[in-house]
């Protein structure tokens, strides 16, 4: 499905998950590359690698590609703060997908750290895959595909993306429509019967989900990431949409993102607004509208 796939690489775990699941995530004549963000030297001052640096951040990146047998191409961005460095080099592969691993803070390392590089961040110009913490230490393959949806056309890419992903095994996409008590405020202001409200919303959503072909659909009353962290649990793969301008903006403000980021035990894929349209099924064989969550 993606065809210009980076990966982050730092020689630790959590790039050894990530080259797994993006090869789950890429199309077979897919290029894919492994790229390293040099550390910044602040007693230095650098603002370019230094020779050693740069050999160094080669080496580690040609240990990790003969270590995971993989053919990828390597890219390695001068001292800069992670998550910026990887925004960066994935604008100069025009990479339609960046792969990350997740470590015990979340995701990769330092890129939750900085309010830098956040607003670096915030407008990534692909999707972001992220492996949960030892992804490539057992086989894995994606047969069973959940998106989440509350409403928003984003999810028409996710949807399509799900598809894609699940046709080879012939298994079925799994979507979740998650009724929280906000959408009951937004539905009705101080509604006396706060049951019933909550009961119409349920219906309505599961009549919508009754109408698409290829999917089983259901609803749930709770919170968003809870549930969706539930659904993740029976699925191997978990899709949803961004409203943001990228995908990494909404994982780090992103409430449900956030939580999905910090609890999902299987590999998370955001679809942000305004990328490319993944290979999709034409709308004919798709049925309903369907719409994706939003953190």
């Amino acid at each position: 499905m993606f065809t210009k796939v980076l990966i982050g690489v730092d020689g630790r775990q959590g790039g050894r998950d990530a080259i797994a699941l993006a090869r789950q995530l890429a199309a077979p004549a897919a290029t894919l590359t492994l790229g390293h963000v040099c550390a910044p030297i602040l007693a230095q001052g650098a603002v370019e690698a230094l020779p050693w640096q740069r050999a160094e951040a080669h080496e580690l990146l040609e240990r990790e590609r003969g270590r995971a047998a993989v053919d990828a191409q390597l890219a390695v961005r001068d001292p800069f703060p992670v998550g910026p460095g990887l925004h960066e080099l994935a604008e100069q592969q025009e990479a339609d997908l960046l792969v990350v691993g997740s470590t015990r803070h979340a995701v990769v390392g330092r890129l939750l750290f900085g309010d830098d590089c956040r607003a670096a961040l915030d407008g990534a110009p692909c999707a972001i895959a992220i492996a949960p913490r030892g992804y490539a230490l057992a086989p894995h393959r994606i047969e069973r595909v959940g998106v989440g949806y509350d409403g928003s056309p984003e999810s028409e890419r996710a949807l399509s993306a799900a598809h894609d992903l699940a046709s080879e095994a012939g298994a079925p996409v799994t979507v979740l429509w998650v009724v929280s008590l906000q959408d009951v405020r937004t539905e009705r202001r101080a509604p006396a019967d706060w049951p019933g409200a909550i009961e119409d919303l349920i219906d309505r959503h599961a009549e919508l989900l009754a109408g698409l072909r290829d999917v089983r659909g259901r609803v749930a009353y709770g919170g968003p990431g809870e549930e969706l962290v539930r659904l993740g649990d029976d699925v191997d793969l978990l899709i949803v949409g961004s409203r943001d301008h990228g995908p990494i903006g909404l994982l780090v403000h992103g409430s449900v993102s956030r939580y999905l980021v910090g609890h999902a035990t299987c590999p998370l894929l955001v679809l942000p607004r305004g990328t490319a349209e993944v290979t999709a099924r034409p709308e004919a064989e798709r049925g309903a509208h369907a719409v994706a969550v939003g953190g």
